[in-house]
């Protein structure tokens, strides 16, 4: 389950993010969905945590190669215009970024870690690699956090304090926040929605149908609070079947080697 919870929101929420909606009434899965930019990301990090072999030294370079290895044959799955100049430019390098790419690809992280510090750590090596503005590297890091206390069993209010705290104020609902709320690619418009999505849901379907009705960028929302809800909750055997049939056998390999190296234990 470990990386699936981020990989089915993403999948869920691909069909939304141009046709946007503010209700939580809608088909879990339709023929137009995909997976995006997300799931590819999100897997590359966990292939890259495999090549290191615990080694996590290696982890800046070895996301960097990985990213750009298990990403490069799939141009058109969303990739926004500063991204897919580091992924298909001569020189690539880190380019400022506080976009929301650094918080939905980093569940990987949270699920390898053997403690909070180190999954933050972990967190700030695959950030940097391209979002390496201090609001992409508190995107990514807060995400990381929420996802390592959830996977570790503590308590929603808990991870929520924390955050609270550390990260980003808590201190709205997604009731208050929805009719207003619009597409936002940056880490700080999008976090500490997505998360809210999650403390404010009853399990996992019900987080990904909080995060998509806010009606903002759909895949990333769902993708962000996917990976934490699937920490806490884990993810129904329906949606793992539904979801896996939309990757193709290279990145289900990347998943189920990650999976048999860092199984879910809730």
């Amino acid at each position: 389950m470990s990386l699936l919870g981020a990989i089915a929101g993403d999948i869920i929420g691909s069909r939304f993010e141009w046709n946007r909606i503010k209700h939580k009434d809608f088909e879990l899965f339709a023929p137009e969905c995909r997976a995006t930019d997300d799931s590819i990301m999100t897997l590359a990090i966990g292939k890259a945590i495999l090549e290191c072999g615990d080694d996590w030294e290696m982890l800046y370079y070895e996301a960097e190669r990985c990213m750009h290895e298990v990403g490069k044959p799939y141009p058109y799955c969303g990739y926004g215009g500063g991204f897919f100049g580091w992924m298909y430019g001569k020189n690539p390098a880190p380019y400022n970024s506080f976009g929301n790419g650094a918080a939905m690809r980093v569940s990987a992280v949270a699920h390898a870690a053997s403690s909070l510090q180190e999954a933050c750590e972990m967190s700030w090596e695959v950030t940097r690699v391209t979002h390496d503005h201090l609001e992409g590297i508190k995107g990514a890091e807060a995400t990381t956090t929420a996802v390592y206390l959830a996977r570790t069993g503590v308590d929603k209010e808990e991870i929520r304090r924390v955050i609270h705290e550390t990260y980003y104020p808590m201190d709205f609902t997604l009731d208050g926040i929805c009719p207003t709320y619009h597409f936002n690619e940056t880490c700080q418009g999008t976090v500490p929605q997505a998360l809210m999505a999650f403390f404010e849901s009853t399990g996992y379907e019900d987080a990904i149908r909080n995060a998509v009705s806010l009606g903002g960028d759909s895949d990333t929302l769902a993708a962000i609070t996917g990976g934490v809800a699937g920490a806490y909750y884990g993810v129904p055997d329906s949606i793992r079947e539904r979801a896996l049939a939309y990757l193709d056998e290279r990145l289900r390999a990347i998943f189920y080697a990650f999976e048999v190296k860092y199984p879910y234990a809730r």
